[in-house]
């Protein structure tokens, strides 16, 4: 069930079965004759009952893991996901209820015709509000899939344009800002970036607009990040901030790896810095970082054993990713994890070193990053552990009520102890967290690898 067409061709099959499969069957020449009977009923009677509830149970519980599975994107798939299961009750109702009129009569004998029609009328009434509720529910998330549609319209993507988000206001200047809200002089889209055709917008952060495109050659669809070059105060530093923009986008278009986000593409044009790359359908950890969405030990440890590998990697080719957070980490469709925004944070700060700026993400940057040393891999291990315990918790280990009062708490005050929070917890979990997040770097995991591993390990002969 990882693409829509495939679970939609599921459906069918398995509607077939509970619709047509049983008086199909009860009519061939074998069925009188059918030894295996039940509750008084005829051979065809009873093939005709077991099968078609066999496939409408088979129906339901397609349905219900659809709703499980369904990624929440707040458009198609977040209004079909909601409504798939009352839907399906529905149909199982009256398909069930037409089968026992033909084949169950003597149930419904034995139950009582008055107490059969009540109940049967019952549930109808339950399951039609069910239905209602929650279609009405969803109204806006079905306005916005026939509004913004993706590409093919049946597709619902979620980009890597979320993790430009930010938590803390105070992350911004005012003129970072204005930038955001403009990404052109007119406030369209441009036509094409380089060889790439602009469809339309995606979503915008501080750094400024993220377009879907397609590339002509390979009719292939990409997420382009635009950054506004042209846009700084200093004029002197113009050259230097697009020769490190560059730079940082050479450097992480290097990384291969199954779990980053492939870079295809940059360039300049338009007085706008461009990065084309893979377009990702999914949803990120940020979902499930507050309570009740908190994801089990057992699936939780090897997403993020997935990323402490993933970061590994890029460590080793130099590049550091320096913006850590779960909006930045997503689940795609197929349950692949991908790391996004390599080298973004340094691109940023690249053009903010002299705006006495706050960078990156306040919440999980690592005591280094804020006192504004040079920092490795391991400020990105500090960042994954921040990650683990908000997502093992339900919020952040250091909180405040401003920027400031943030950053000093991070810097010079211990994390909580996560047994306070998660007693259930394995002793291993408490001590992993307590390595990554040492303020010290040299106390830390020497490598992500490291932190996988323990990670890994952690889960093994623990009852989760």
């Amino acid at each position: 069930m990882t693409h829509a067409s495939g679970w939609l061709i599921q459906f069918v099959i398995v509607s077939f079965v509970a619709l047509f499969a049983g008086p199909l069957l009860s009519k061939l020449p074998f069925a009188d004759s059918f030894p295996l009977t039940v509750l008084g009923l005829t051979g065809a009677q009873t093939i005709r009952l077991v099968v078609g509830g066999t496939g409408l149970l088979t129906l339901w519980l397609l349905a219900f893991q659809a709703f499980r599975r369904m990624p929440d994107n707040g458009r198609g798939y977040t209004f079909f996901s909601q409504i798939i299961l009352p839907l399906t009750t529905l149909l199982v109702l009256i398909v069930g209820d037409k089968t026992m009129q033909v084949a169950g009569h003597t149930l419904i004998d034995e139950i009582g015709i008055r107490q059969y029609s009540v109940g049967y009328a019952a549930a109808m009434v339950v399951t039609g509000l069910w239905l209602t509720v929650a279609w009405l529910l969803n109204l806006d998330a079905l306005h916005h899939y026939f509004t913004a549609p993706s590409p093919s319209r049946k597709r619902a993507v979620r980009t890597s344009a979320e993790s430009h988000e930010t938590h803390d206001s105070a992350e911004l200047s005012d003129h970072a800002r204005s930038a955001a809200a403009a990404p052109s002089a007119n406030g369209a889209p441009p036509a094409t970036l380089g060889r790439y055709k602009v469809l339309k917008e995606l979503g915008r952060g501080a750094m400024g607009v993220v377009y879907l495109g397609k590339d002509p050659t390979i009719q292939r669809f990409v997420a382009i990040k635009t950054m506004h070059l042209d846009e700084i105060d200093d004029a002197d530093k113009v050259q230097e901030v697009k020769a490190r923009f560059f730079r940082e986008a050479e450097s992480t278009g290097r990384l291969a790896h199954p779990n980053i986000v492939t870079i295809y593409d940059a360039g300049e044009e338009h007085d706008l810095g461009y990065i084309a790359m893979e377009l990702l359908e999914g949803t990120t950890l940020k979902q499930w970082s507050r309570k009740p969405n908190l994801l089990p030990l057992d699936k939780l440890i090897p997403i993020l054993a997935s990323v402490a590998d993933a970061l590994d990697y890029a460590h080793q080719q130099g590049v550091v990713h320096r913006d850590i957070k779960p909006a930045n980490i997503m689940v795609t469709k197929d349950q692949t994890v991908k790391v996004m925004d390599f080298g973004i944070a340094k691109m940023a700060s690249s053009s903010k070193t002299q705006t006495n700026v706050v960078l990156g993400t306040p919440t999980y940057m690592s005591p280094e990053q804020i006192a504004g040393k040079k920092v490795d891999g391991r400020s990105d291990v500090f960042s994954l552990g921040v990650v683990l315990f908000e997502l093992l918790s339900g919020r952040p280990p250091f909180t405040a009520d401003n920027v400031s009062a943030l950053l000093f708490a991070i810097a010079h005050n211990p994390h909580p102890s996560i047994k306070l929070l998660r007693p259930d917890l394995p002793p291993a979990i408490r001590q992993i967290l307590d390595q990554a997040l040492q303020k010290d770097p040299a106390l830390r995991f020497r490598r992500a690898a490291e932190f996988a591993q323990e990670l890994r390990a952690c889960l093994q002969g623990q009852p989760i």
